[in-house]
């Protein structure tokens, strides 16, 4: 007859590793796909008013953004305090926007270039006679959906 043997306790087991490579590249592969990269560096003031009836846009890729303020502390000694127009990254006069719009359009695909709106992020100090220089150009591309992006609020708070 056999005689059985007790084993000795030798600790524990060594943790497997070979999922660790899997596990990295599928927390790789999360990250890359959650991540948003920032399209512009904001250069002008945007303290954005308060209205009462929003409509949150449901698609972001068919929007297009022109900022409107007045030029950040950085910015302010070369451009001055008065207000200015941003397109991506540069500041613009409003004879610059209707190039900006074609360039931005034809960058689109065909079936979203009929269906863009032009989004306008102004601040609430900024000179109305700017952004009506502004929707002019955009007339005369014939750029006529128009979104004013605001805060949800009380539109009396943009009084004080």
């Amino acid at each position: 007859m056999s005689k059985f043997a007790k084993k000795k306790d030798s600790g524990l087991p060594a943790v497997n590793t070979a999922s660790l490579p899997d596990i990295v590249f599928m927390l790789l592969f999360f990250f890359m796909t959650v991540t948003v990269m920032k399209d512009n560096t904001l250069k002008v003031e945007n303290t954005l008013p308060n209205a009462s009836e929003t409509k949150k846009l449901e698609k972001k890729d068919r929007v297009i953004y022109i900022y409107v303020g007045e030029p950040t502390s950085q910015y302010t000694s070369k451009f001055g305090k008065e207000a200015r127009i941003q397109l991506n990254d540069k500041f613009s006069s409003p004879a610059d926007v209707g190039g900006y719009i074609l360039e931005e359009r034809a960058k689109k695909s065909q079936e979203l270039q009929n269906v863009l709106t032009i989004a306008l992020k102004v601040d609430k100090q900024a000179n109305m006679g700017l952004i009506s220089d502004i929707k002019q150009e955009l007339r005369k591309v014939n750029a006529l959906k128009v979104n004013y992006t605001t805060y949800e609020g009380d539109a009396f708070n943009n009084l004080q």
